[in-house]
């Protein structure tokens, strides 16, 4: 294997993930982010390490259906109107997925990705300080009754054919189990062999900690451009200058289509607007994080408090937080768990970089020596590890367990 000096652009989940496999290869790293360790995406999702999460939004039926869920109040997913003229290009592409044949392609795709996520993580950081985060678990799934459940027979099935079975516990023992979940909710779908991150935010800076200790170098700055002059990779350019390399990851989320702009590549790649609420000092919280069908939205136990999360809005990077997205939350949540109180509320609004075919982008772009390592959509957190790794592997010459070729990051040309 030849020692490489790497460039790792954004140190968010995936990149310090491939960082610190790059490091273990031995190969000399400088990861640079503009801004503080895992305060993007990696900051502020749901903290689950959702193996099963193997079907993207565009399921059979979301041409005709999209227009009036955007319409519903009560349904989780927002359009800022006046950003519809930039999105609809990007949304036309989206939908057109919306098919039977390309949602099993797509779940084929993802599958690799997060299917062996736990695993993927412990590889990451057992025995090392930031271990602590990580916490296995089982991931609930809860629904009003077994016909709410069987109305989303055609996810199952994409999930039953990843491998992932869920075990179904109804009446009774569903407030046994979880006593915080309304008395309407009769049915926990359960996933077991799951996992959870306690603290994303500080999990990642601890993993750029380590990095760091490996003898990895971080530095924050904003990458403007690469210098491709000899036909690859010489250097990254940033605002504090250049940097030196013979080969780059670009793992900056959303942040990444302006950067691969630069290289030729136009990625039809959106900011899906996540938001979620921090419930300080909960009176409850939930044994394990949970699903809860009826409102869309993941509520789990973290180290500051229970977080809830999972509104979807589309209206691009410069709009601040909605009121309505953040309102329908907290509907949801008080529907959800009608007696929980909290001692104060956090709210948080983050970008996730979403592709229009829901597959991250991975891999060599041509033969320039900048390797794609985003596009992750929801599952950041969940296939971070994976990617950082299958990363690392190609640029040390190794040859990957999985086909790459679903990721490959110039498909959309």
């Amino acid at each position: 294997m030849n020692k490489n000096n790497v460039v790792v652009i954004g140190a968010g989940i995936v990149g310090v993930s491939a960082a610190l496999w790059l490091k273990r290869e031995g190969h000399d790293v400088t990861l640079i982010d503009k801004g503080e360790p895992g305060m993007g995406a990696s900051f502020g999702n749901a903290c689950v390490l959702a193996s099963c999460s193997v079907a993207p939004v565009t399921a059979p039926g979301l041409i005709l259906k999209g227009p009036k869920l955007l319409l519903d109040p009560n349904f989780p997913l927002f359009l800022r109107w006046s950003y519809l003229p930039k999105l609809a290009g990007w949304l036309a592409r989206y939908l057109s997925h919306a098919t039977d044949k390309e949602t099993r392609r797509i779940a084929q795709g993802l599958t690799p990705i997060v299917g062996d996520s736990v695993d993927q993580h412990h590889a990451l950081v057992d025995g090392t300080s930031a271990a602590k985060w990580l916490q296995e678990s089982t991931y609930s799934f809860a629904y009003n009754d077994r016909a709410a459940f069987e109305a989303d027979a055609y996810t199952w099935e994409l999930r039953r054919k990843a491998g992932f079975v869920p075990e179904l516990i109804e009446g009774d023992a569903v407030h046994e189990m979880e006593p915080i979940l309304a008395r309407n909710i009769k049915l926990l779908a359960l996933m077991r062999d799951h996992g959870f991150i306690q603290d994303p935010g500080a999990y990642v800076q601890d993993l750029v900690q380590i990095f760091k200790e490996m003898g990895g170098t971080f530095v924050q700055a904003e990458v403007k451009d690469f210098d491709l002059s000899g036909g690859s990779i010489s250097a990254v350019m940033t605002d504090r200058g250049r940097f030196e390399c013979d080969r780059a990851v670009l793992a900056t989320g959303v942040w990444s289509k302006p950067l691969m702009n630069k290289l030729g590549i136009n990625v039809p790649l959106e900011a899906e607007r996540g938001y979620h609420i921090l419930f300080k000092n909960p009176s409850e919280q939930p044994s394990q994080p949970i699903m809860v069908a009826s409102g869309k939205f993941v509520a789990t136990p973290m180290a500051q408090g229970l977080r809830c999360a999972g509104v979807v809005e589309f209206g691009g990077l410069e709009a601040g937080a909605s009121k309505a997205p953040l309102a329908l939350l907290r509907k949801k949540v008080r529907e959800s768990f009608p007696h929980l109180e909290a001692s104060s509320e956090e709210e948080w609004l983050g970008f996730r970089p979403a592709p229009s075919d829901s597959l991250p982008l991975i891999g060599e772009v041509g033969k320039s020596g900048v390797y794609a390592a985003f596009g992750h959509h929801h599952i950041g957190l969940t296939g971070g590890p994976k990617t950082g790794r299958l990363v690392s592997d190609l640029i040390s010459g190794k040859r990957p367990n999985n086909d790459i070729s679903p990721y490959d990051p110039q498909r959309f040309n």
